[in-house]
């Protein structure tokens, strides 16, 4: 079934634009009268990142919440992991997550959690959808049943002593200089405050939000401030988070980035060498390196691909009963301790690594050498009958390309979620080879896409 609101990762969109006042109020509605279930008092959390249309999106959610019965506990900013320990610790019927995670300041988006912590299941989407665009004014609340509404403190203080537990009950990290990235976003007061407690000594940056400079040339999609940071004040590790701090990525010493898929074989190896995998191997996307996958086979493990995004992720982890989950772009699922995506968690249990080998990042988190990689974006007419990718030329120069490849490389034409564009990438190695074949791909589509 098409979706209206819902994407891959909850309600996303311009603020003021895609996501109105009309539309979040319309959403606390729906969401609750989809949730409302039983006689008892029901309630949901809600938290935010710092963008500036936060404020409208929270309030105007509140008064849906509240004209269904509901009861909202407010949670001012905080990383999206956080919201979704707080919904199962704080026994609520709901949870929300006010943000579009790495997305620039005007962008916003609603994700929801269900009272286990976990994103919402297709069919509740399907039905909330379908309560949005109803007429609810009969199942609104009575006057006497009216929700209330409260800012609650403290919760910073629960999410610190929540991710400090994932660590070995001894552990400090004294002695480590670490500059870390918040995004100027959810975590700008979380994550360097517990990382002060564990010992580490601290440096922070994107910590100064304003409300329009969220992600802006900080935090995980733009490290080139951290990296420059990091090799100022020579510090062993850099830690960039993105806005609502369910992605990390991290810099090493030398100022290197270490992206997604050498943090999950870090940790994989870590937890395997402990006995903590839950089954001997990992769960990542089509987007990871092959390079991450030939290093995890020669260890014994597996990696179970799934389609792009962590939602994907976490469904074959559920499924296939797999503690350790990723995405290139620093999306990391450790299930023994949260149930969707925690960027902080992930880089706790790489600095606990750290400390355990007594070695430079450089050393500890260059597990295998990435195979080159390819890729190109094809834009097509909206108005295509079918999608470029169905037809018998391209799927011909797709065999022709695999058939060239001959098993030493990969290919993933994909379209995009989110707009008409065919993403075409190649990895292998002989990196000539790939560069030709995304280039006939690339061809192919274009010439159908041209009529």
């Amino acid at each position: 079934m098409t979706r209206k609101y819902f994407g891959t990762d909850g309600i996303r969109g311009r603020a003021n634009g895609v996501i109105t006042a009309d539309l979040a109020l319309r959403v606390g509605q729906a969401t609750g009268l989809v949730f409302r279930r039983g006689e008892h008092r029901h309630r949901v959390v809600i938290g935010k990142d710092t963008r500036l249309s936060g404020y409208m999106i929270e309030t105007a959610m509140v008064a849906g919440f509240t004209s269904v019965g509901f009861d909202v506990l407010l949670l001012g900013p905080m990383p999206t992991p956080a919201v979704a320990m707080l919904t199962r610790s704080m026994r609520a019927d709901l949870g929300v997550m006010i943000s579009a995670s790495h997305n620039p300041f005007d962008d916003n988006g609603i994700k929801l959690f269900g009272p286990d912590g976990f994103k919402l299941s297709d069919d509740d989407e399907l039905e909330i959808e379908r309560m949005i665009d109803a007429d609810l004014t009969k199942k609104f609340a009575k006057s006497a049943a009216l929700g209330r509404a409260k800012r609650i403190e403290g919760v910073h203080d629960r999410y610190i002593e929540f991710a400090k537990r994932t660590l070995p009950r001894a552990m400090s990290l004294d002695g480590l200089r670490v500059v870390v990235d918040c995004a100027n976003g959810a975590a700008y007061r979380v994550v360097p405050e517990a990382l002060w407690e564990l010992g580490a000594e601290v440096i922070s940056i994107g910590v100064e939000p304003d409300g329009l400079n969220i992600n802006r040339e900080c935090g995980s999609t733009s490290p080139q401030a951290l990296r420059a940071k990091v090799r100022e004040l020579r510090a062993d590790i850099g830690i960039a988070l993105d806005g609502d701090a369910d992605r990390v990525v991290m810099i090493d010493e030398q100022g290197h980035l270490i992206d997604g898929d050498q943090l999950l074989a870090v940790i994989a190896e870590s937890w395997l060498e402990d006995g903590r995998l839950s089954k001997p191997g990992i769960v990542a996307t089509v987007m990871s390196n092959l390079g991450l996958e030939r290093h995890l086979a020669a260890k014994g493990l597996s990696l179970v691909r799934t389609a792009v995004g962590d939602r994907y992720v976490l469904e074959q982890m559920r499924e296939q009963g797999y503690n350790v989950g990723g995405e290139p772009s620093g999306h990391i699922i450790l299930s023994d301790y949260a149930t969707t995506g925690d960027g902080f968690v992930a880089a706790l249990q790489v600095l606990a690594v750290l400390k355990k080998l007594d070695q430079p990042m450089s050393k500890v988190c260059r597990r295998f050498e990435p195979l080159p990689q390819v890729t190109k974006n094809v834009r097509y007419a909206k108005g295509t009958a079918g999608r470029p990718t169905e037809h018998a030329k391209v799927l011909g120069a797709i065999a022709a390309a695999e058939s060239r490849l001959n098993g030493h490389g990969r290919l993933i034409v994909r379209p995009s979620g989110t707009e008409p564009v065919i993403r075409v990438t190649g990895e292998g190695d002989d990196p000539d080879l790939v560069e030709a074949v995304v280039d006939d791909i690339v061809g192919a589509i274009s010439e159908v896409s041209a009529g």
